[in-house]
């Protein structure tokens, strides 16, 4: 199956290339071809770079390609593209009969290490995973179904504002048994005696007292989407001392990392959990080297807003390619009779994976003529939850 087939039939049902709109709308008018934009993403996000992408490509010309990237590519608009596609799947049958818990959604994330070949004021040096060379971390999140959303944040505060924000922070530990355990002083005299486990210390909480005010209106800015909460977490770490809110949510979220490592000890259906997360984001990590055809360990751009650009484009071909591999399959649990059989295609889908690429022509010449934008499978809108 060809790449580009899968994103413009992806892009019939989801209507991804409306987010990338000319920042002047009023006094443009026209449309690029949607030949064009799904070049410049595979160009893109295939780490292929636009010129080399144009030199094995026909039915759209180079000028095309360039417009529509100056003018219409803005990391913005390519991550609300991808949202787009999210928010299609997240309406299918399919990808929620593989939760776990129908009421709740298990996510994981890691980094992937990536060469940074020019200089780049993002980039850091690291012998251990890059010798002599930059590199960077790319953080990738995806929940259970295989749905993939991207950040980069991720801070020593995790714990905290994860709590706050009303969901849960369930990582895997390195090395469980150095992990500390804290609670809050009690004031009045306890008999610990009988614990099997101590803490190894007190949580200071009167700074998170002091703080109290301050840290409900830093979440509600959070949920409200009035900052990103990377902004401000970077913001919290450019005081040359430690930002007063920042002293605060680590003394907070030694509590709740505390009771979770107590929960790990304790349960291992949630081990088992961890690690079957991690064992799928790793799956993830050689998805995006498959997908990265033309550099899969490597970044070109120094400017971060490049960089970012260039994980936004192949977070949004992991996500058609998901998407169009959930449409092929949606038609196929309609068409199975026996409860045997339809019980054995369930457990497939929730047992593997459906960032599944082996069936997709990633390489060789890229052909975005009309005729080949067309859906040769014949793949039907499938029935959508409300």
């Amino acid at each position: 199956m060809p790449l580009v087939e899968v994103l413009a039939t992806v892009n019939r049902f989801a209507h991804f290339v409306d987010e990338l709109q000319h920042p002047q709308q009023r006094y443009h008018h026209g449309k690029p071809s949607e030949g064009a934009i799904y070049a410049g993403v595979i160009g893109i996000g295939g780490a292929i770079g636009l010129r080399r992408m144009m030199r094995i490509s026909r039915g759209v010309t180079e000028a095309e390609v360039e417009h529509t990237v100056n003018w219409h590519f803005t990391l913005d608009g390519l991550q609300a593209s991808s949202d787009r596609v999210v928010r299609f799947m997240d309406r299918l049958e399919l990808p929620n009969l593989a939760r776990r818990v129908p009421d709740q959604l298990h996510t994981s994330s890691d980094g992937q290490k990536f060469e940074v070949r020019v200089d780049s004021l993002s980039a850091n040096y690291s012998f251990k995973y890059f010798g002599k060379e930059q590199g960077l971390a790319a953080y990738t999140i995806r929940d259970e179904r295989d749905l993939l959303w991207y950040s980069t944040v991720f801070s020593e505060m995790v714990f905290a504002v994860s709590h706050l924000l009303g969901f849960s922070y369930i990582p895997r530990f390195k090395n469980l048994p150095r992990q500390r355990l804290y609670i809050f002083r009690n004031h009045k005299r306890v008999d610990r005696s009988a614990w099997k486990i101590r803490p190894a210390g007190y949580a200071d909480d009167e700074i998170v007292i002091q703080q109290w005010d301050e840290i409900p209106r830093m979440i509600a800015t959070i949920k409200l989407k009035e900052v990103t909460a990377s902004d401000l977490f970077r913001r919290l770490n450019s005081y040359s001392k430690q930002h007063a809110i920042y002293r605060a949510l680590k003394a907070f979220e030694q509590v709740p990392k505390s009771l979770f490592i107590l929960q790990v000890i304790d349960d291992p259906v949630l081990r088992q959990a961890i690690e079957k997360q991690m064992d799928r984001i790793e799956h993830v990590h050689r998805f995006t080297r498959a997908v990265s055809v033309g550099n899969p360990r490597e970044f070109l751009q120094a400017e971060r807003e490049d960089q970012e650009m260039e994980e936004a484009c192949k977070r949004l071909i992991k996500n058609c390619i998901i998407c169009w591999n959930y449409l092929y399959l949606s038609p196929k649990l309609e068409e199975i009779k026996g409860a045997a059989d339809r019980e054995a295609f369930l457990y497939a889908v929730a047992h593997g994976s459906a960032a599944a690429w082996r069936h997709l022509n990633l390489l060789g010449e890229y052909d975005f003529s009309d005729e080949k934008l067309q859906d040769s499978v014949g793949i039907q809108l499938p029935k959508l939850a409300g």
